[in-house]
């Protein structure tokens, strides 16, 4: 396939344009179209290549946790024959549920692609063999000649030869929320961003005024929506911090088990003189009892449990792990438009009676100012009362609802008789209107700068006087302020004659009488300038990236906190700036930065980069074409599901449903929960395990056997199932929102972690082996005389018995379980009794003891196992106090 010319077109004179695409005004023939066509191929985007659903199960299997699950279950049924293979079947099974999870979570992946394929327009209309006919849009080619009119959809990357007040809304592609003006005779830089480009209209951006035409430049995958498509082919996904976590700590386990399992391997076989087939039996059993697994589906459980919760507070999560992210999550960075403002014009000030106020003031009916704005409007209202038109002039007509003045009522009385549209050239619009005396009333809004050369009187108070310098001076003053704010600033005057004038714009548009100015902007949310404040107390840097203008980006972002509005410092950088850097250059200067305007796609993901390459953890959010590529490269994309377009929500892996800002930092919290409880789970199930490795290590030392292989397998399912999801969706402890971010960086075992871990597993390791020695010293006690069945039993049900008191512990590293609330959680309320009948049926049920190897006890062996299992808890707590006495817990934070 040819490849098509990528020139900046938009620095180029319309003839350098038609010779470079060979063609002219009177556009390409119909052969040679087909020829085109042939050669460049069809205007749409091309599929990328996709995976089939048993690629995407294998991918499931790559994890290292995995693998050694997987190999444990095969050499479980190898070494043990049939005893074996119930432990393998059980492996196998969470191995299998687990891949399940991640396929169907991935099953969506291609959807941006799949999205920006169905925002093809279906008709275009081109000027071909001298003839305007329509085309389907995908036959386009490069040399066409299109013509553009409001309420069409740009069907291809257009250089444009007219524009008649046309006006195209890009937000899609720039952020900009405001429809672009387009102006052919402002000359365009070659690093002009493309919000800026003033003589291009862009595929799938909108006409919403006015019409033009120009010649096709680029189609297909050569267009900007194509070059967004292709950079979301090719984006790089970035492991998250949770898979992250998972894969250093399967390697931690791997080399642990390995080392341990060797070393009980020798011992048993070179020391004490055991069979090299019953030392490898031993080793596998201890390796079957190090291995916690149940954690990658206890991860998946709670993981799953944080996306319901989300669900119902508007956090539809697209990607499981998406739910941990948020919780390590230090940069939040926003698109404006739609995001932190509401994608909607809106009057905020208001000038009149030579008095600048609030919008909320109320104005009179007969004010002229408000009379204006309704009547040299095009905006039309259907039945239901949506108003459909311009945005700036909704604005303005929404204004007017709001202060009980319907211009549809209005109109009744004062009908339109004339007009003189807008015009890009004198940025002007009147509108001439009969009054019930027989005069005319002529309404004209327009630019300040325009407008105020054909005023020569002034409104004050009712009462109309000539325009002095002083009263210039004041308007000229009020309009730079306004402008200061970002507000977009419009002015109004009028004029009332005897008769319908010439329709000229120096007829018209002459004479006039200064009645007031509007300023307006696209307003920030209202719940987002707390939510901003709450990520700030939480260590989070929100930062906004927008393609919007630089004043209004930087005047949004001090209103909202993301600036502070008392910082002179400047802290805009903008697109056109950072083109002039290179990465490296990039990555010396951009922390200084909070606000990032005019930017395009390639900027956006720029950006995203260089944070993470500081090492943060950066959530992007967008509701775009534009946003895609970045949304899919940050580590969490956060799509808007009311306003955003399918493809920002194909790329992203959480959606906002209500496209507030704040859900996300409701989401936040939700994700730092969910991590503190995959933590805790991860403590109790690895200081069990490490408890059951020492003992079975120590035990084979000593010339014990403690506990068989049967025995482990057993508490593996009673403890590491039930428990271990019940401390999956504990309570979030207080002050989690006070605390800093976790990080990259950060991982499992901090926060005091590791070091609960240790100690706990030597306390569990101590006691089950001190119950196991005193039935050893103590055989009196044993009420069947055999004496090694009684201590195998009680070594067996101590160790069960002492992992369920011990999930009390887990629920606070440091704090006491008297203050954490140790009954808060219902599902944890369950899981510990239904747990101790599971394990106390293979002692005190019939038939089940020769099955599980164990004998009935007497009430002094109960006793002694009761008492061990419940110092658990009072040694714990032991250790707990002195860290807290300390300050220990406070360095952990």
């Amino acid at each position: 396939m040819k490849e098509q010319k990528k020139g900046v077109f938009y620095t180029q004179s319309e003839e350098k344009v038609l010779a470079q695409l060979e063609s002219t005004q009177e556009g390409l023939s119909s052969q040679e179209a087909d020829k085109r066509l042939n050669e460049f191929g069809r205007n749409e985007l091309e599929e990328g290549e996709k995976r089939s659903l048993f690629m995407k199960f294998i991918d499931q299997f790559k994890d290292l946790m995995i693998i050694i699950l997987i190999i444990s279950a095969f050499l479980s049924v190898i070494t043990e024959g049939s005893k074996g293979l119930t432990d393998a079947v059980i492996i196998l099974a969470v191995v299998i549920l687990n891949a399940a999870f991640g396929v169907y979570q991935e099953g969506q992946a291609e959807a941006a692609i799949d999205a920006l394929k169905s925002m093809s327009s279906p008709l275009a209309r081109v000027r071909r063999d001298g003839h305007v006919i329509e085309v389907d849009s995908k036959e386009l080619v490069p040399g066409d000649i299109v013509l553009l009119e409001a309420g069409d959809v740009v069907p291809a990357d257009i250089r444009l030869f007219e524009a008649n007040s046309l006006k195209i809304e890009e937000s899609a592609l720039t952020g900009e929320s405001v429809p672009v003006e387009k102006d052919l005779t402002t000359e365009v830089k070659a690093n002009a961003g493309i919000g800026d480009r003033l003589n291009m209209a862009y595929q799938n951006s909108n006409v919403t005024y006015g019409r033009g035409q120009g010649v096709v430049t680029n189609t297909g995958m050569y267009t900007e929506v194509g070059n967004i498509a292709g950079m979301l082919a090719n984006a790089d996904e970035t492991d998250t911090p949770l898979k992250q976590n998972l894969d250093n700590l399967s390697k931690i386990l791997t080399y642990s088990i390995l080392v341990i399992a060797a070393i009980t391997f020798v011992v048993g076989v070179f020391f004490r003189g055991e069979q090299p087939l019953e030392g490898l039996m031993t080793a596998v059993a201890l390796a079957v009892a190090a291995i916690p697994e149940g954690l990658p589906a206890i991860v998946t459980v709670v993981l799953s449990l944080g996306t319901q919760v989300l669900a119902k507070r508007h956090a539809i999560i697209r990607k499981l792990p998406a739910v941990e992210t948020l919780g390590s999550t230090e940069i939040i960075a926003s698109d404006k438009t739609g995001t932190l403002t509401m994608n909607q014009m809106t009057v905020e000030k208001i000038y009149t009676n030579s008095q600048l106020q609030n919008s909320s003031v109320e104005v009179a009916p007969i004010n002229n100012t408000l009379r204006i704005m309704n009547f040299a409007n095009d905006t039309k209202i259907d039945p239901s009362g949506k108003l459909i038109g311009d945005p700036t002039e909704t604005a303005l007509v929404q204004f007017g609802l709001d202060q009980n003045f319907d211009v549809r009522e209005i109109l009744k009385a004062e009908p339109r008789v004339a007009e003189l549209p807008f015009d890009s050239d004198r940025k002007l619009m009147s509108t001439i209107h009969k009054q019930a005396d027989g005069h005319y009333f002529v309404a004209v809004k327009g630019a300040p700068d325009q407008l105020l050369k054909r005023v020569t009187h002034i409104e004050d108070n009712s009462q109309i006087r000539p325009l002095t310098d002083a009263d210039k001076e004041a308007i000229l003053k009020t309009n730079k302020d306004l402008a200061k704010q970002a507000l977009r600033v419009l002015m109004m005057a009028y004029k009332v004659v005897d008769a319908i004038p010439t329709l000229e714009s120096e007829v018209v548009e002459s004479d006039l009488v200064f009645s007031g100015l509007v300023g307006m902007i696209d307003p920030e949310r209202p719940e987002a300038a707390e939510a901003v404040k709450v990520a700030c107390e939480a260590g989070i840097r929100p930062i906004m990236i927008t393609g919007d203008h630089q004043d209004t980006a930087e005047a949004i972002a001090k209103r909202l906190g993301i600036i502070d509005p008392n910082d002179t410092e400047d802290h805009v950088f903008t697109g056109a700036e950072l083109n002039e850097l290179s990465d490296e250059e990039f990555q010396k200067v951009f922390t200084k930065y909070s606000v990032y305007a005019r930017v395009s796609p390639e900027h956006k993901v720029r950006i995203v980069k260089a944070w993470q390459n500081e090492g943060k953890v950066v959530a992007m959010t967008g509701d775009g074409v534009n946003d895609a590529p970045s949304l899919k490269t940050a580590d969490i994309g956060i799509g808007m599901g009311i306003t955003g377009t399918e493809v920002s929500k194909g790329a992203s892996d959480m959606v906002l449903a209500d496209d507030n800002f704040a859900t996300i930092i409701v989401a936040v919290e939700e994700g730092r929960k969910v991590f503190s409880n995959i933590q805790k789970t991860i403590q109790y199930l690895l200081s069990a395990n490490m408890a059951e490795v020492f003992t079975i290590f120590l035990a084979t030392l000593f010339g014990w056997d403690v506990l068989q292989p049967v025995h482990l397998l057993w508490i593996n399912l009673v403890t590491d199932t039930l428990p271990a999801i019940a401390l999956g969706v504990e309570p979030a402890e207080p002050n989690v929102m006070k605390h800093k971010p976790r990080g990259r960086k950060s991982n499992f075992f901090d926060g005091g972690v590791k070091e609960a871990i240790l100690y706990q597993g030597f306390f569990q390791t101590a006691l089950v082996l001190g119950v196991y020695g005193f039935a050893l010293l103590f055989p009196e006690h044993s009420q069947n005389h055999l004496m090694h069945e009684d201590a195998l039993t009680m070594a067996y049900v101590t160790l069960g018995l002492i992992q369920l008191v011990h999930a009390f512990n887990v629920k606070s590293v440091y704090q006491s379980i008297f203050t954490v609330g140790a009954f808060r959680n219902r599902l944890f309320n369950y899981s510990i009794p239904i747990a101790f009948v599971i394990l106390m049926v293979t002692v005190v049920v019939p038939g089940f003891n020769s099955v599980f190897h164990v004998s009935h006890l007497s009430i002094t062996q109960w006793l002694v196992v009761i008492i061990g299992s419940l110092l658990m808890i009072v040694l714990v707590e032991l250790v707990k106090a002195v860290q807290r006495m300390t300050g220990q817990d406070k360095k952990a934070i």
